[in-house]
């Protein structure tokens, strides 16, 4: 029971301190499972679940604007209109998770789909970041369009991939559509909020049923480690993005695909 804890509460940190950066917490903890593994079928449960607490970390720091009640008339429509935007975001990921989410779990969550992944999004964000952008930035998370919101929500797809980084494609997205850098990751948290509840209950509807009470207790541990950690990582991340960009986290990206493949290529990692 000690070591099925020490794992929860060591994935769970992992988990919470990646979500909201653009560098894949599900990568993350794909590549951390060949060294801290459950059973196959609870691990599946287990890093969904624990995604869902570093979620409700969200739903914490961001109350005020996720709440519609207790404010005026203009704050209660405005609130409920982004709402209306991020169910409309998240539709295409729910769509096509439906569709192809198993085929794409069986096929492409493996470390070497992660590794090239991470490096892929790390030059794009290097780039991104490079390039000279004259655009008009809307710094009010209100002002996103429904098309853009739409838009946000089909280059979320993207991050099915495991490595691509949910929090990088929804927040690049969002800047190249013209959404100022904290409004962008504004919006990128609060998609995540349906996004992840969905997958959540979809894989509590394939799993929770049959849990020991080892497990049990090991995915409440995961969970409160993951809420918990996510929330320091929410307040610095958003801190830390009104005075730099995101060329870091690319390089950084870079640097942890190249040695996965390395461990790789030497049968360190499988």
């Amino acid at each position: 029971m000690f070591l099925e804890i020490s794992k929860a509460i060591i994935l769970g940190v992992i988990e919470g301190i990646t979500e909201f950066l653009p560098i894949s917490s599900t990568g993350h903890l794909i590549l951390v499972n060949n060294w801290l593994r459950f059973s196959p079928s609870f691990t599946v449960l287990f890093d969904v679940v624990i995604q869902l607490g570093a979620i409700m970390a969200v739903v914490l720091v961001f109350w005020r604007k996720l709440w519609p009640f207790g404010k005026d008339a203009a704050q209660y429509m405005a609130t409920r209109i982004l709402w209306y935007k991020i169910i409309i975001a998240v539709l295409p990921a729910l769509v096509l998770g439906a569709l192809f989410g198993g085929m794409i779990e069986e096929k492409l969550f493996n470390p070497i789909t992660v590794a090239v992944a991470l490096m892929v999004g790390g030059f794009v964000l290097i780039f991104f970041e490079k390039k000279d952008k004259n655009v008009s930035e809307l710094s009010d998370i209100n002002i996103v369009s429904y098309r853009n919101a739409f838009l946000i929500g089909v280059f979320q797809c993207l991050a099915m991939v495991p490595g691509t980084s949910r929090s990088a494609v929804t927040i690049i997205s969002a800047m190249l559509l013209g959404v100022g850098r904290v409004a962008a990751v504004e919006f990128s948290f609060f998609l995540a909020i349906p996004t992840m509840v969905a997958a959540s209950g979809y894989s509590l509807l394939q799993h929770g049923f049959s849990l020991n009470q080892t497990e049990l207790v090991v995915l409440i541990v995961g969970f409160v480690t993951a809420f918990l950690s996510a929330l320091v990582g929410v307040t610095y991340f958003v801190r830390y993005i009104q005075t730099h960009n995101f060329k870091s986290f690319g390089y950084y990206r870079l640097v942890l695909g190249a040695v996965v493949l390395t461990l790789f290529f030497f049968s360190i990692i499988n």
